[in-house]
């Protein structure tokens, strides 16, 4: 294997090289947005829209909900229509319509192929042109458009009020009445939505290709993926390939030469390791996330049952106390807050167990951090349920409410707060891991990784501080997904799979160098694609084309590692039936190995399913996202951060014996319920959501017409039985914590 100091110089080069691409990448984004005009006005000098009711409205928008009712640029929730493309469809047709009755016709649909094609190609010619002047900054459109984007507005403020005329539209949407209670935020809101479909179908200058690169699918205007969707995606198949190759080779090479194999102590280590009153502390960390993933099932649940029978929950309309929109908020933050909560309980816990130095006052601050995460949760959902039920103003929302960004949704002030809370986590990981740190050892390079890790964590929160009120909604693009790829699916990856190599070190079960290279190679391989795959989240939110060549490249790689893992994971179960006491660590091991089964089917296979830029142009937004989203996030990170509190509770009460039954019964419903969650619904309904989209639009696949037809309940009802099992390994892992206080039962002879 490669020396631990050629493999640091690697992974430095490789970070500030991958890093200045994508903030040049990040300056391209913001030089090139689609521009917001300053007046929107009509041939005949109505003024239509203004700047100001563009902005205003993307507030309105986001006080509502934002992404997670109905979605942006294909970002969001799967409930309600994509916006951008509902918008641009139902402009598009009253257009049509209109043409159609100038001519003497009933509408467009009773018109025969040939006018129909005649009328869409004079559509084609005309809607396409960019009539933005940079000079004035307006916008200016024909009357037969401005007639178009009357209707479409009276549509959508009838739909967010309480109109009886789209009563049954709302509950097709799970929307409540009064989704927007005031008419004139209704109106402002109608015009963001008009630009962010104006956007979608104008194209850029000296272009032939929209702003979202002709996202979405949409034949009445001829927005049709471009030529290069399908070079960068045969492109980044051979990339995929080419990296899984050399990954081999390079495993092959290495471990054919590897020496015989560790002698395993004849007693587990770890019972030596004092426990100290600040890694006991941290149990209350632990209680916390059960709590937390408690809460995120039932609102999961509920969700879900609000594409049935949309604003009632088994008859009880739930919509006026608790709207999708905040159940949706709720579940999809939940599911990052007790993961994450997960990772920063077993931070505090190792930090002092690696360096076994206690500092002063340490309890005193990690119990304190304890205080602020409830008080953010409180606070943030608080602040998040007023905004959506529309009892906080705009201005306050902004900063207390809710951002409208999916997993991002906090307002600013409790942004803050927890990057603050961030900060004051990694001074307390920090400071008990310095004497480790400064201590020349074997383990030096994994003990510096960690804290590296640990040290991005915190900081790299910080890019959901980099936008204001009125920020481009694609540099807003480009920053979120620096949280949500960035900090969840990469440095949390490089921190966990630090942590798992300091356990396994510690358990004596391999040697700290090999160890120590692997976690450093590992890195590499994850940064490589990871940095630069961010990407591919970006292809059609208003980015240029570079985006498209880079992402989809790069974004290929990200699968590699998880190859790479899935070549490890016999080593770990090899290593579980070692010796006899090692049957004590044998359900943590379990979940380490059901990560790499995950990462390799929800992050590897569903992953790459969707990030070429010609499968995401049709797959974006549709079900085969979540399909992705719910295998990669619980599969891995979740089940990793199962795996890390078993590992801190194991140390932390190291006499007592564990009710397997429970650890068990948990493992394996989390297991098949995860699968059938995903084969029994996500998959089929995003499958016939894809041949709808490329059939007839995306516009269709996103519609009601799609959405209420009979077997999308029936494969939305056929969750039911993957949700229950899932749910009761939620409640065995919770007995089995709860049984480790209540119930307690020791040793009676000490095992070795």
């Amino acid at each position: 294997m490669d020396s631990p100091r050629k493999l640091w110089t690697w992974l430095i080069a490789l970070l500030a090289a991958s890093f200045a691409v994508l903030l040049w990448v990040g300056r391209d984004i913001g030089m090139n947005a689609p521009p917001v005009p300053e007046r929107v006005v009509s041939d005949s000098g109505e003024v239509l829209y203004t700047r100001a009711d563009i902005d205003r409205g993307r507030e309105v928008w986001q006080s509502m909900g934002g992404m997670e009712l109905g979605s942006i640029w294909g970002h969001g929730a799967y409930v309600a229509p994509d916006w951008s493309a509902d918008g641009l469809h139902r402009e598009v047709v009253a257009v049509l319509d209109g043409w159609a009755k100038a001519e003497g016709a009933a509408s467009y649909a009773a018109l025969d192929e040939e006018h129909q094609q005649a009328l869409q190609g004079r559509l084609r010619a005309q809607i396409r042109r960019n009539t933005y002047d940079p000079a004035t900054a307006t916008v200016t459109v024909p009357q037969w458009r401005a007639s178009a984007m009357k209707t479409v507005a009276a549509h959508y403020e009838s739909l967010f009020g309480d109109d009886p005329a789209t009563e049954v539209l709302r509950e097709h949407y799970a929307m409540k009445d009064n989704t927007v209670a005031q008419a004139e935020d209704r109106r402002q809101m109608a015009a963001f939505f008009w630009w962010t479909s104006w956007a979608a179908v104008t194209e850029r200058p000296g272009s032939n290709l929209t702003y979202t690169n002709n996202w979405p699918s949409e034949p009445l205007v001829g927005n049709r993926p471009p030529a290069t969707t399908f070079l960068w995606s045969a492109f980044s198949v051979t990339f995929l390939l080419a990296g899984i190759a050399l990954l081999g080779w390079y495993h092959a090479r290495t471990h054919a030469h590897d020496s015989e194999p560790l002698p395993v102590p004849a007693a587990d280590p770890l019972r030596s390791v004092v426990i100290t009153p600040s890694m006991r502390a941290t149990a209350k960390y632990f209680w916390v996330v059960l709590a937390l993933f408690l809460t995120q099932i039932l609102l999961g649940a509920i969700t879900a049952h609000y594409q049935v029978e949309g604003q009632l929950v088994y008859g009880y309309k739930m919509a006026n106390l608790l709207p999708y929109s905040i159940t949706r908020t709720w579940h999809t933050q939940l599911a990052v807050l007790w993961i994450a909560t997960a990772w920063l309980g077993t931070g505090l816990y190792i930090a002092p167990a690696i360096s076994g130095h206690e500092p002063r006052f340490q309890r005193l601050g990690v119990n304190f951090l304890w205080v602020c995460l409830l008080v953010i949760v409180v606070g943030a959902f608080a602040g998040q349920w007023l905004a959506v039920m529309q009892k906080m103003g705009l201005e306050l929302n902004f900063w207390f409410g809710h951002q409208g960004y999916e997993y991002v949704d906090l307002g600013r002030f409790w942004q803050w707060f927890l990057f603050v809370g961030l900060m004051l986590w990694l001074l307390l990981v920090g400071r008990a891991l310095w004497p480790a740190l400064m201590r020349k050892s074997e383990s030096r390079s994994i003990t510096g990784l960690f804290f590296l890790s640990a040290v991005a964590i915190g900081l790299f929160y910080a890019a959901g501080l980099m936008w204001g009120r009125h920020t481009a909604l694609s540099i807003v693009e480009y920053w979120r997904w620096w949280v949500v790829h960035l900090w969840v699916e990469g440095f949390f990856e490089v921190f966990a799979t630090a942590v798992i190599a300091f356990l396994f070190t510690r358990l004596g079960l391999l040697e700290v160098k090999k160890a120590t290279v692997a976690v450093l190679f590992s890195t590499i391989i994850f940064m490589a694609g990871g940095v630069l795959g961010t990407l591919h989240h970006l292809y059609f939110a208003g980015t240029p084309a570079p985006v498209l060549a880079l992402g989809a490249s790069f974004s290929a790689l990200e699968v590699v590692p998880l190859a790479y893992i899935g070549f490890e994971a016999y080593d770990q179960w090899r290593l579980a039936g070692a010796t006899p006491w090692m049957r004590r660590y044998r359900w943590p091991v379990m979940f380490f190995l059901a990560v790499s089964f995950w990462n390799m089917v929800g992050a590897g296979l569903f992953g790459f399913l969707i990030n070429p830029p010609l499968s995401l142009y049709y797959m974006q937004g549709l079900n085969l996202t979540p399909l992705h989203g719910h295998t990669a996030l619980f599969g891995v990170y979740g089940m990793l951060g199962v795996g890390l509190v078993l590992f801190c509770l194991r140390g932390m009460m190291p006499e007592l014996v564990w009710n397997e039954k429970f650890l068990k019964a948990s493992f394996w419903c989390f297991n098949i319920g995860l699968a059938l969650m995903a084969v029994c619904t996500l998959l089929p309904l995003g499958t016939l959501q894809l041949l709808a989209a490329i059939n007839h639009g995306y516009w269709y696949a996103r519609s009601e017409l799609f959405m209420q037809q009979p077997f999308v309940p029936l494969l939305i009802w056929m969750r039911v039985p993957g949700d229950v099992i899932f749910s009761l390994g939620a409640i065995a892992l919770a007995l089995f914590v709860a049984g480790l206080w209540v119930r307690p039962k020791r040793e009676t002879g000490r095992e070795d």
